[in-house]
């Protein structure tokens, strides 16, 4: 079943709560299966930074030529949910496209 239950030390709030989530409906056997799990887990404590970040900041902000840019932490956020939609289909845990490779359900 699975090797390791401890989420990773660099992992955030929302990182440590989707790795706990998914471990406890999921049986991860393979090395490879955690790396992607905690690489997912970053993805989604970089987009509740960047968006922490940008709240405070706001979406948009004038540049030296008084012309309006967006806030980098926008872009930082899209690359991530990119970036995580990939991993968690990768990992085969979207519904619409459940594979025979599936992490076994733990229930």
């Amino acid at each position: 079943m699975n090797r390791t239950k401890t989420a990773p030390a660099i992992l955030q709030k929302p990182g440590r709560k989707f790795w706990k989530q998914i471990l406890s409906q999921y049986g991860f056997e393979e090395v490879h299966h955690f790396e992607l799990l905690g690489q997912a887990c970053q993805c989604l404590d970089r987009i509740d930074t960047a968006q922490k970040v940008v709240e405070a900041e706001g979406s948009y902000f004038q540049d030296r030529f008084d012309q309006p840019k967006e806030h980098p932490g926008l872009k930082t956020e899209r690359d991530n949910k990119i970036l995580f939609a990939r991993l968690v289909r990768e990992l085969s845990l979207d519904v619409e496209n459940a594979t025979a490779n599936r992490p076994t359900p733990l229930y």
